[in-house]
């Protein structure tokens, strides 16, 4: 069987909504929160950890090769560790006031779960190019979660955006901020609510995705090549079901699936 090949778009895209670091994985909770108060800070941040995911996984999947499997986890560190220095120099040199509002938080990037986490699940496995387009897609999925929730924030708790004042939100306009917003427990609201949305659209997009794989491989109700795709989870059924009648075996599938489940939980 001939190897599957990589979509780069689809690698790019799963970022930003099915597999959103923030919004979906639930990884790097703990400095979204805290710099979120700001868009500059957010996107500082974003961007800083968009160069050190395209830069360390581009240097992992080229070494994956070549790094022992024993020691894989001290390497990526080192290599993560190595790029975060010099995105947090190229800082210091050009943006001061953001290195001093990032603080701790801008070298903390070397252990940030998002970058491990691409790097063990990602490029230890991939080749360079795909490698690239996963760092870049999941470091601007990170940067586009930070950004819209620092938004809400900066703009409900502050009353500006990107430190320019809202005459109507300001102090003294038609609406006063919402001092809450730009405090931990409006950070964890706007969170909560930021999830659930990731969490619908995720699922409505996934559906479609899914649907729309099950219509290619089995409109030739050819097995072989559904075998080929493996992406849709139907290729494990009967040879020459028709797509309507895939659809409709998963769904009962999944129906007797979650009745088990409840069922356990009722004994």
């Amino acid at each position: 069987m001939p190897p599957k090949k990589v979509s780069l778009s689809k690698v790019f895209s799963r970022g930003l909504v099915i597999e959103n670091p923030v919004l979906r994985l639930i990884l790097g909770t703990c400095p979204t929160l805290a710099i979120s108060t700001s868009v500059i800070n957010g996107i500082g941040m974003g961007l800083a950890a968009t160069f050190v995911l395209i830069g360390s996984n581009l240097v992992i999947s080229a070494l994956r090769r070549f790094i022992p499997d024993k020691v894989r986890i001290p390497a990526f560190i080192t290599i993560i560790a190595g790029f975060v220095t010099i995105v947090q120099l190229i800082i210091q040199a050009f943006l001061p006031a953001l290195d001093a509002a990032l603080g701790i938080y801008l070298p903390l990037i070397t252990v940030n779960c998002i970058i491990l986490a691409r790097a063990e699940m990602f490029a230890c496995k991939n080749s360079v190019l795909p490698s690239i387009v996963d760092g870049a897609g999941m470091g601007i999925g990170f940067t586009a979660a930070l950004f819209c929730m620092a938004t809400i924030r900066e703009v409900l708790g502050n009353g500006s955006f990107m430190d320019i004042p809202l005459p109507m939100l300001s102090s003294g306009g038609y609406v006063e901020p919402v001092l809450v917003f730009i405090l931990p427990p409006g950070g964890f609201f706007v969170f909560g609510v930021l999830v659930a949305l990731a969490q619908k659209l995720a699922t409505k997009y996934g559906k479609k995705e899914n649907v729309e794989t099950v219509l290619c491989a089995g409109a030739i109700n050819d097995q072989s090549a559904c075998a080929l795709c493996g992406g849709c989870g139907f290729s494990d059924g009967p040879m020459g079901e028709s797509p309507a009648e895939r659809l409709e075996r998963q769904a009962r599938e999944r129906q007797e699936a979650r009745e088990n489940i409840e069922g356990g939980h009722g004994q």
